[in-house]
């Protein structure tokens, strides 16, 4: 595994909003967490985490099977951008935009610092073995996956990004 070149850590000499989309793009881990399913209480806007993904998450590699065209698929498929990367509360604190957009580091584990995509499983930092595709249960059920908010803690590395 190569670590990536000083000059290379575009994360830290581009302003986040200035990144280009293969930047931005590159910045995902790959944990897999964006893609279970939340609920949101409408009154006080909390958020409920449950062990459902979606059915287009590759379990193999945490990344969508097809995200080019996710939002012709799944068209309430949240964006992270760098307007949103800020506010959107269900981000775990390891996700790379949130970091980003609230002047934090990498994880050391991060693809980008070690230089290898594999690292966040490697780390043990993705959902897997955690979750239940969407397709093997009744959608009307997903309360009944409900977690709680420590479900996914190995992913919460507590570093300060909130």
């Amino acid at each position: 595994m190569t670590k990536i070149d000083k000059q290379d850590r575009f994360w830290e000499t581009t302003p986040f909003k200035e990144l280009n989309q293969q930047q931005w793009e590159s910045l995902c881990d790959g944990c897999g967490q964006c893609c279970a399913h939340k609920f949101q209480d409408d009154e006080t806007e909390e958020v409920f985490l449950t062990n459902i993904v979606c059915q287009y998450i590759d379990h193999q590699t945490c990344h969508c099977s097809v995200y080019k065209n996710r939002h012709h698929y799944v068209p309430d498929c949240i964006k992270i951008t760098p307007e949103n990367a800020k506010t959107l509360n269900w981000i775990p604190e390891t996700c790379a935009y949130r970091l980003i957009a609230n002047g934090k580091p990498l994880p050391e584990w991060h693809p980008l610092i070690v230089g290898d995509k594999a690292s966040t499983r490697q780390a043990n930092m993705t959902i897997l073995n955690k979750v239940i595709c969407e397709g093997d249960v009744e959608m009307d059920d997903l309360e009944d996956y409900l977690v709680e908010d420590d479900y996914f803690s190995h992913l919460l590395v507590k570093i300060g990004a909130k």
